[in-house]
C-alpha cells in the first residue's frame, strides 16, 4: 500500500514532526533512565563459558569470581545464561548426579538480552517484568558485552539520587 505524502494547499510537502516537542522529565533519574545507553551504566566484568562448560566449571568460575552468574557462548554468540537462582533450583539438591553435565543442559537458554545502545529503562523494564535479576547485554554485531544486575543497577541509581 501506497502512503499519500501530506501536503499543504499548495501541494508542499508537511513534515509531521514539525511540532514535535522533547518529552519533560519529572526529574534528573527520569531522564537518565530514558536518554542514557544501557552501557553508561557498569556492565563490565562477566565472565562467559563455552556451551560444553560442565556445571562444575561452571560453579568454580562463579566461585572464584565472586559473581552471580555466567553467559554461556558458542561460537562467541550467547546460547543461554547460568546463574546462581539455577544453581539453587537444578543443582543443589543434585550437584553428584549433575556436576559432570554440560552447562547447556541446566542454563537458560536464548535469554532475553538488550542492546548496549537501549535506554537503561528499557533494561530495568525487562528485568521487572521478566523476574530476570541478570540481563546480558548485546552490541550492534549481537556479541555479549557485558550484562547487568541488581548491585550495577543499584550503583547507577544511587549515583542519580545523590
Amino acid at each position: 500500500m501506497r502512503r499519500k505524502r501530506r501536503s499543504t494547499q499548495h501541494g508542499e510537502f508537511e513534515d509531521p514532526l514539525k511540532d514535535y516537542s522533547p518529552p519533560e522529565f519529572e526529574d534528573k533519574m527520569e531522564q537518565a533512565l530514558c536518554e542514557d545507553r544501557v552501557d553508561s551504566l557498569e556492565v563490565r566484568p562477566f565472565m562467559t563459558l563455552d556451551v560444553q562448560a560442565t556445571v562444575q566449571q561452571a560453579l568454580r568460575l562463579m566461585h572464584e569470581k565472586n559473581i552471580a552468574c555466567v553467559m554461556v557462548t558458542q561460537d562467541d554468540r550467547l546460547v543461554g545464561i547460568f546463574s546462581e537462582r539455577d544453581v539453587l533450583n537444578k543443582v543443589a539438591d543434585n550437584y553428584e548426579a549433575v556436576k559432570d553435565r554440560a552447562i547447556q543442559d541446566l542454563m537458560v537458554k536464548d535469554p532475553l538480552t538488550v542492546y548496549e545502545t537501549d535506554s537503561p529503562a528499557k533494561a530495568l523494564n525487562l528485568m521487572a517484568m521478566g523476574g530476570f535479576r541478570h540481563v546480558p547485554i548485546l552490541n550492534l554485531e549481537d556479541r555479549v558485552v557485558g550484562v547487568l544486575g541488581p548491585r550495577r543497577v543499584s550503583t547507577y541509581l544511587y549515583k542519580h539520587f545523590a
